[in-house]
């Protein structure tokens, strides 16, 4: 998939994936050495990265806001959330836009693979591993393959205080 802007249209839609349970499609990226996915139901268009306009005193991780046809959009840089090492922004880096919770937002990462179709067989809870990391915004573990993806809760996480994003009602 290139980093051209795409829409995406038409994505299938399952029982399952209406519902919210671990199966359906999802759209996978890269952020690090890590591959993540986030409900396909949820992406509005995936886009080249472009400069964002720094908001004063927003937390490092919120790069700022873009106009994208006359909506104010903020854009969320996802290595920093994670507390990743910091991206290198080149031709890769790609912006996924969600509608989360009737809110547009950006998400920075540094590539967007493909779109995957996960059986509930294929989505497992995420394990308990203490205080390490917070389960609250992982919805489980998608397998695929060879391939592990961390699936994103992405309306509890914008809906999070901590990210103010979201009206906590909608998330």
């Amino acid at each position: 998939m290139s980093a051209s802007d795409q829409t995406v249209q038409d994505a299938p839609t399952t029982p399952e994936a209406a519902a919210g349970v671990g199966s359906g499609e999802f759209l996978t990226f890269v952020l690090g050495e890590e591959e993540y996915g986030v409900d396909i139901l949820q992406v509005q268009e995936i886009r080249s990265y472009d400069a964002v306009t720094r908001l004063p005193d927003a937390p490092d991780y919120i790069k700022g806001v873009i106009n994208l046809r006359g909506v104010i959009v903020p854009v969320v840089d996802m290595r920093l959330k994670f507390r990743l090492a910091k991206a290198e922004y080149n031709a890769l880096t790609v912006m996924i836009v969600l509608n989360v919770g009737g809110r547009v937002v950006g998400m920075v990462v540094d590539s967007v693979s493909d779109v995957v179709r996960l059986s509930g067989e294929q989505v497992r809870p995420v394990p308990e591993i203490g205080a390490t990391i917070d389960r609250q915004f992982l919805t489980g573990i998608g397998t695929l393959d060879q391939r592990m993806l961390i699936l994103l809760d992405i309306e509890r996480l914008m809906g999070h205080e901590t990210m103010g994003l979201v009206a906590a009602e909608a998330a």
